[in-house]
């Protein structure tokens, strides 16, 4: 089949569609006017945003969401970028078993996770609290990141960082401005998939969530338990249209495809 024909282009817009049709499923039932979730409404309303100011604990959610995300993310590459370079790069005993012990939280169900979690967490006497959080949501990610990051560092040609080397610089200037320059893509995109993960674990952030640390998606899981209006349609279009202007910014100010792919690749 022509990649450029009339079948193809049909079939390329019918995949959009169908990927797209929620999000604009959700965008289009926010501006109803009704007490209820319906479609087709009578009429478009900006009432539910205005809702949205009626509640202030849904912006302290989202606040929470955010650090917990930004927070958990940067956490996991940091652990992530020597993880992956030892596991990527050097052969010894047990690497196998090391990257599986790694990767095992993918293999969980959240679920299990979650209360398996607390009930370590309130077993050690840690409590439930911010940081344990953040721990929680830590052992989701770095799964993520890893792989990311382990992806870009294996193919790297170390013969760059021994002419550095045979050079004079030292570790630190090796990796500063040979190996991370190199691996920046996985980093990035290791960081990005890592604070959506973040963002948007409800499962296992229902167990280890205090009234102080609760996040936007626990709240909103939360809200509908007892409601039925359009509510989280109005927060879901915010989120929507927040998201798409990030990754626009992002575009125009790095690339995107440079961001996750690397200058020079495609």
């Amino acid at each position: 089949m022509n990649r450029n024909g009339p079948l193809a282009l049909a079939f390329h817009a019918l995949v959009v569609l169908f990927v797209t049709a929620p999000i604009l499923v959700v965008c289009v039932v926010a501006f109803t006017s009704r007490g209820y979730l319906s479609l087709p409404t009578d009429g478009l309303s900006l009432r539910w945003f205005y809702a949205i100011g009626d509640r202030p604990e849904f912006l302290a959610s989202f606040r929470t969401s955010l650090w917990l995300a930004a927070l958990s993310s940067t956490i996991a590459v940091v652990l992530a970028v020597p993880a992956a370079l030892a596991i990527g790069r050097l052969k010894f005993a047990g690497r196998g078993l090391l990257l599986s012990l790694f990767q095992s939280p993918l293999m969980i169900p959240h679920l299990v996770l979650g209360i398996a979690l607390l009930r370590f967490f309130t077993e050690a006497g840690l409590g439930i609290s911010g940081w344990t959080l953040v721990a929680g949501h830590l052992v989701v990610v770095f799964p993520f990141a890893l792989r990311l990051i382990l992806t870009t560092s294996v193919g790297l040609d170390q013969q760059i960082e021994n002419a550095a080397v045979s050079l004079g610089a030292s570790r630190w200037t090796k990796f500063r401005r040979i190996t991370l320059p190199l691996i920046l893509p996985g980093v990035v995109s290791g960081w990005i998939l890592s604070f959506i993960q973040s963002f948007d674990e409800v499962t296992m952030s229902v167990f280890i969530s205090t009234p102080h640390t609760t996040t936007l998606p626990v709240r909103l899981f939360l809200y509908i338990q007892d409601n039925i209006d359009p509510l989280v349609a109005s927060v879901s279009a915010i989120l929507i249209v927040l998201t798409v202007i990030v990754m626009v910014v992002l575009d125009r100010l790095f690339g995107m495809e440079r961001l996750l792919v690397g200058p020079g690749r495609s």
